[in-house]
């Protein structure tokens, strides 16, 4: 990887999310699983840590499963499965968070596993994306695109 593909690769991620992944998520982490064990005992602590981690994989593979037969479903039938992508990434992502040992992120791979607060989690994922992608095409920012002005489009017509 070139410098300068590096520094762009840099630029993309901010380094408070950086910070917030690899700093305060692992004392947040820490912190709960110390208090918890203060108040069920540390083998009880230990105990629900491997029983999540076993409920998290089988949430994971249910849930994996039956996205990817809508997947499989939607290809069949023609039709764009957007949707079926989404949530086969939020349960991707979700069931890392649940087979991660910790509390907390066993709370954010619930909400982005379960089927019944995944379409919170797609609409939040929808609206990132949207921000993200299409807002920033146009305008006036480092990464925007301008519009062609009406003088510079060139008019023509396609010939098959």
């Amino acid at each position: 990887m070139g410098p300068r593909l590096r520094a762009r690769v840099r630029r993309r991620v901010p380094w408070w999310v950086l910070a917030l992944v690899f700093v305060v998520l692992p004392v947040v982490e820490i912190y709960v699983l110390i208090r918890i064990g203060q108040v069920i005992g540390a083998w009880w602590t230990v105990l629900l840590l491997l029983a999540d981690g076993v409920f998290g994989s089988w949430l994971m593979k249910r849930e994996g499963s039956r996205t990817w037969r809508a997947l499989r479903e939607a290809l069949e039938r023609g039709r764009m499965p957007a949707r079926e992508l989404a949530d086969g990434a939020l349960v991707l992502v979700g069931g890392t968070l649940l087979v991660t040992p910790g509390f907390v992120s066993d709370v954010a791979g619930l909400f982005l596993v379960l089927p019944f607060t995944r379409p919170l989690a797609r609409a939040a994922l929808t609206r990132f994306l949207t921000r993200r992608f299409l807002a920033g095409s146009v305008g006036t920012g480092p990464r925007a695109r301008q519009r062609p002005e009406p003088e510079s489009v060139v008019r023509g017509e396609v010939v098959d």
